[in-house]
């Protein structure tokens, strides 16, 4: 099964979409995590991709299609994967199509979490994540704290806050998205594959009972 998850940075995708990797037993695929790896490891690529990610830009589509389609041909992706943060524009997702057709495979359904620009804002600039590649778990500094200061309840390895969390970050990050996230979205919805989840960081909904109620969906489908 192939999963696109959709919303703003921030909405919770890579929570939700690791929820699901674990249920449905198949990767979930960070475009952000999958960037910053390459930034690392890539040479001049990396250099290329730092530019634009440090200043809260988005990757050029041929340069996240390039990486995003070298990683979907990685074994353990063959019987599927949840992508999040790929395709984040309408180029994007015809090429992701193009190229699941040749394998004769496709996008099964697109999962929208949607949540204001506020709660964005208050969920990204507070945003801690675990340094463990294993379990990435997010917390929030005022909304989910970890037990120990700086420290990941699960896994016990410590927490980090990105670079790029700042407001005035998310605020260009969340511009970029609006640019490209209409088309993208109705792109979804005239295949008939957009499933939207509406949110909001106090109504006690939990990144499990959004995970739960897609499974169950899919169950349905």
């Amino acid at each position: 099964m192939y999963i696109v998850m959709l919303g703003k940075p921030g909405s919770g995708k890579g929570t939700v979409g690791n929820l699901l990797s674990k249920k449905l037993k198949i990767p979930h695929i960070s475009s952000g995590e999958l960037f910053r790896s390459y930034v690392k490891k890539a040479g001049n690529i990396g250099k290329e991709i730092d530019e634009y990610i440090s200043k809260g830009n988005l990757v050029p589509d041929n340069l996240a299609i390039k990486l995003v389609e070298k990683r979907l041909l990685e074994q353990d992706c063959e019987k599927g994967v949840i992508l999040d943060g790929f395709p984040r524009t309408k180029s994007q997702a015809i090429e992701l199509d193009d190229f699941l057709k040749k394998r004769n495979k496709k996008v099964d359904i697109a999962i929208e979490l949607d949540l204001s620009d506020k709660d964005i804002i208050d969920r990204i600039v507070k945003r801690m994540v675990c340094t463990n590649k294993d379990c990435r778990e997010v917390y929030n500094s005022e909304f989910k704290p970890p037990k120990q200061e700086g420290i990941c309840d699960i896994c016990g390895s410590k927490l980090e806050k990105r670079e790029d969390d700042d407001v005035e970050t998310v605020r260009k990050r969340l511009q970029s998205y609006y640019e490209t996230s209409a088309e993208l979205t109705d792109y979804y919805k005239s295949q008939q594959l957009l499933y939207a989840v509406k949110l909001n960081l106090h109504s006690g909904k939990t990144s499990e009972d959004v995970a739960k109620e897609v499974e169950e969906y899919l169950k349905e489908k």
